[in-house]
């Protein structure tokens, strides 16, 4: 895996979507990228530097680099590096790991 230029800060986990190698086709017409849903599902590439609870203190992140994760449809904010599609979301959109 190569080292990606960005570093997420807070809760905030840098994710690759995994791709969904099937065309969509609808009665015969394929589905253009644009229209499209994002998959849900995706990889963690880097992890940010936490949060903090209400006393100061660290808090750990729930999932690790490598992780195969589902995200929320909706949320982070998609970013390309090097040609290439990331997203960054909260930890809190994250729904859960893949095992």
């Amino acid at each position: 895996m190569a080292k990606v230029k960005i570093k997420p800060i807070g809760d905030r986990v840098l994710v690759k979507h995994l791709e969904d190698n099937k065309e969509q086709v609808r009665g015969g017409i394929i589905i253009p990228d644009s229209a499209k849903e994002k998959p849900q599902e995706a990889e963690v590439i880097a992890i940010g530097t936490g949060k903090k609870d209400e006393n100061g203190k660290s808090v750990a992140f729930e999932v690790k680099v490598g992780d195969k994760v589902l995200i929320s449809k909706y949320g982070g904010t998609e970013v390309k590096i090097d040609d290439v599609k990331y997203t960054i979301v909260r930890e809190d959109d994250i729904l859960g790991v893949v095992g």
